[in-house]
């Protein structure tokens, strides 16, 4: 299941690295890293939502906040949610109403399929119970 997150862009090396950190005594830190991660991301994909009904648009505001969520989606290795930040973040260094929004759609579509992709995950690795070592099965 794993491998075909990776196969199909879902995530990228940076997932490795975090399950390199998981050991006996934080045997769930993936999952709470990526747990920490849904509920942060989830607060800033509300706050760019407003902030693209708001008139005029702040597209310097837009960018800060699509950085925020960019740096979060890199640091659990959501490779396809990352892609989309900078294609939302170029957007508005072009003042595009249109592309940001676009992008946007796209982008809580990422973030949608990823959860629940990664919950189900999750659930299937509580299922078959502890591991000794991350081990890169993905490859």
């Amino acid at each position: 299941m794993k491998k075909s997150l990776f196969d199909q862009g879902y995530l990228d090396e940076q997932f490795y690295q975090l399950e390199e950190l998981q050991d006996e005594v934080s045997p769930n830190f993936v999952e709470e890293v990526v747990t920490l991660f849904f509920r942060d991301s989830t607060r800033l994909v509300t706050n760019i939502d407003q902030a693209l009904e708001k008139r005029p648009q702040d597209f310097r505001k837009l960018d800060a906040c699509m950085h925020q969520l960019k740096v979060s989606a890199s640091s659990i290795g959501a490779a396809k949610m990352k892609n989309e930040c900078t294609s939302f973040k170029e957007f508005c260094g072009k003042e595009s109403l249109e592309g940001c929004i676009r992008s946007f759609q796209k982008l809580k579509k990422e973030h949608s399929t990823l959860r629940t992709k990664l919950e189900n995950y999750f659930q299937l690795l509580r299922q078959v119970g502890p591991v000794e070592k991350a081990v890169r099965s993905g490859k």
